[in-house]
Formats: C-alpha cells, sequence, structure tokens
C-alpha cells in the first residue's frame, strides 16, 4: 500500500438486481482510489444468491458478474491502489422479500424465519466462499476480504448464541469457527501465492464475547495465513460494552495482541486527520474509512497534504453528495442515517 488509508466495504445500494456492477457503482469507487486511497475495497459482494442481504448488492457468484468486476478491478488498480473484494453472505439477515425464498442460518431461527443448513449444505457454502475468491482472482483482484462480522453468515456460525449445531460446525469454539478457517484454507490453496487474504471481525453484539473474539484473532494472525486482520469496532475509541473488560479501550485489546506476519487494522468513527492519527499512534497498522471517506472522496490526499485539513460538518445537502460521486440511490440510503442528509 502507498499510505495506510483504506476504503471500508460500505452498503449503498448502487448495483444492479442480478448483482451486475452499475456505472454509479464503478464511478464510486473509483473515485475513492484517485483520491488517495491506497486500498479501495468493494461493498459487501455476496457469493451465493441467496445470501443477498440489500437491494443493489454487487454479486460475486456468478461469472455474469466478471466482466464489470475486472473493470473494476482494473481501474483500481490503474489508480495505484490496492483492489479488494469483499466476500459476504447475509444468511438470516437476508429479507425473505429480497431473495424470494426463507433465509439460511447455521440454525433455525424463529425470528427471522431462517432455516438451518445442514452439514453439506455448510459445506457447499465453504465452497462457494472459495469460489468467489477464485472469481475475484480471475477478474484481476489483488485479494479479497472474508465478511466475519455484523451478524452476516460466518458471525452468525461463530455465535454460540446463534448457532446451536450439534455437528462439526456447532458446540465447541473450534467448530463455531471452524467454517472460517476451512474456507481460509480452501482460498489458500486454490489461489495464487501473492493473492491477499484478510477477515473483518466485529467483536460486539450478535451473541459475540470479547474474549472468544480475541483469542480467535490471535489465532488468525498468528497462522500465517492471513495477510490483514480488519477490526470493525463500531467506534475505535470507545470501551468495551462487556464490564469486565472496561480496563482499556477496545481497540486497545486487540492492539496488545501478538501479530505475527499479519498487519491490523480497524474501522469505527474515524472521522478527522487527528484521529486518523490516533488510531495509527495507538499501534495499528492501517485505518478503514466509512463515512470519512463518503464524504470527502479524496480524504488520503486531503490528509497527507494538509494534517489541519477540516472535513465537512454533517449534515450536509444532497447535491453536495452528489458531488462527491453518490448516486441518488446511495443518497436516498444515507438519508436514513439519522443526522447525516440535511432536508435542504
Amino acid at each position: 500500500m502507498k499510505n495506510r488509508f483504506m476504503l471500508a466495504p460500505l452498503t449503498n445500494s448502487q448495483s444492479h438486481e442480478d448483482g451486475v456492477m452499475s456505472e454509479e457503482e464503478f464511478h464510486w469507487l473509483t473515485l475513492r482510489a484517485a483520491g488517495g486511497f491506497g486500498l479501495t475495497m468493494t461493498c459487501a459482494a455476496h457469493v451465493q444468491a441467496v445470501g443477498k442481504g440489500f437491494p443493489g448488492q454487487l454479486g460475486i457468484w456468478s461469472d455474469d458478474h466478471l466482466p464489470g468486476l475486472t473493470r473494476l478491478a482494473q481501474k483500481i488498480k490503474a489508480e495505484n491502489s490496492i483492489a479488494i473484494a469483499q466476500l459476504h453472505h447475509a444468511g438470516m439477515r437476508s429479507p425473505a422479500e429480497i431473495i424470494g425464498c426463507a433465509p439460511v442460518c447455521p440454525s433455525d431461527d424463529e425470528e427471522t424465519g431462517a432455516r438451518a443448513l445442514d452439514t453439506s449444505e455448510t459445506e457447499q457454502l465453504i465452497e462457494d466462499f472459495v469460489v468467489a475468491a477464485r472469481r475475484a482472482e480471475r477478474a484481476g483482484f489483488d485479494g479479497v476480504e472474508l465478511h466475519g462480522a455484523h451478524g452476516y453468515i460466518l458471525c452468525q456460525y461463530f455465535s454460540a448464541e446463534i448457532n446451536k449445531r450439534d455437528d462439526q460446525f456447532g458446540g465447541s469454539a473450534d467448530n463455531r469457527w471452524r467454517i472460517l478457517f476451512d474456507i481460509i484454507e480452501g482460498i489458500r490453496s486454490r489461489c495464487g501465492p501473492d493473492f491477499s487474504l484478510g477477515v473483518r471481525l466485529s467483536p460486539e453484539r450478535f451473541g459475540m464475547q470479547l474474549a472468544e473474539v480475541k483469542d480467535m484473532a490471535a489465532r488468525l494472525m498468528q497462522s500465517d495465513q492471513l495477510d490483514f486482520l480488519d477490526m470493525s469496532l463500531w467506534d475505535v475509541f470507545k470501551l468495551p460494552e462487556e464490564e469486565a473488560h472496561q480496563g482499556q479501550n477496545l481497540m486497545a485489546h486487540f492492539t496488545e495482541l501478538p501479530r505475527g506476519n499479519t498487519r491490523l487494522g480497524v474501522a469505527g468513527k474515524i472521522r478527522t486527520p487527528a484521529e486518523a492519527q490516533a488510531a495509527l499512534d495507538a499501534g495499528v497498522d492501517w485505518i478503514m474509512l466509512g463515512r470519512a471517506a463518503i464524504l470527502h472522496h479524496d480524504f488520503p490526499n486531503q490528509t497527507l497534504q494538509n494534517s489541519h485539513f477540516e472535513p465537512v460538518s454533517l449534515p450536509v445537502t444532497r447535491s453536495y453528495l452528489a458531488s462527491e460521486g453518490l448516486s441518488p440511490k446511495f443518497v436516498d440510503y444515507m438519508a436514513g442515517w439519522k443526522g447525516f442528509v440535511s432536508d435542504a
């Protein structure tokens, strides 16, 4: 990476409903690459049709998606930015009205109406993540990130609260996390040695326990199979929700772990150059920007030129967001975030 700024994988609802990349999605992402991000990551791209989590989601489950993905990877890399595709499956968070059937989950879930995947279907899910990584490699991406955070399907397998299975993918922590390690092994065996592999985890909510996530984070970083670990912390400077772990902020719980050859990054309310520097000074290797990147496509370039650069204040107008490369669909999505888009 030419710098330590990564573009976060941001939901934006801009692609076509069949998962094919749109011009709006292409423009949004490549404008960030041109704006100085050392690494540009796609939104969550679903690896199975049934894993779609939101309208207009980018797909990577079919070779029909290859032309758009190839064009995107080429343009990102032409801007001297590393191109990464995030691989995703929403699991029980896939709305039935979007996917046209009941969502799937590690175990039956009454609240969402999700049905449990059997063992062979879980093995097929692993295969589809691996095939999606191969598809990303064929498209020219430098690597992939596995979305194991925010209560989506991998996180659902990790959670003792959600995962009630009695096969090799349920029960003990090692069994619940087996799906991730099997996917990693599959990607490492079937993609090239220079193909980058990362994982996104979140240590809170959706039944995740901080101590267990820390154990798995340490195991991942010392496995020699992972290039980067992306910890999505909601707010990098906040204290943990669990009172027993509030002696230090959430980020510090991960910066203190041994990393081996893996690079550690964080995401969560890093909005200004000063906050970016504070996170780096706390010991992470890189930072991932979401809202800051939405508001300024060239946040890295502006920050590197002026460490006292003052980002625009919220709320912002629809016309301002359009000038920063957001399509009307993306602006409508952002209007659902309290205090982000003004009524003017």
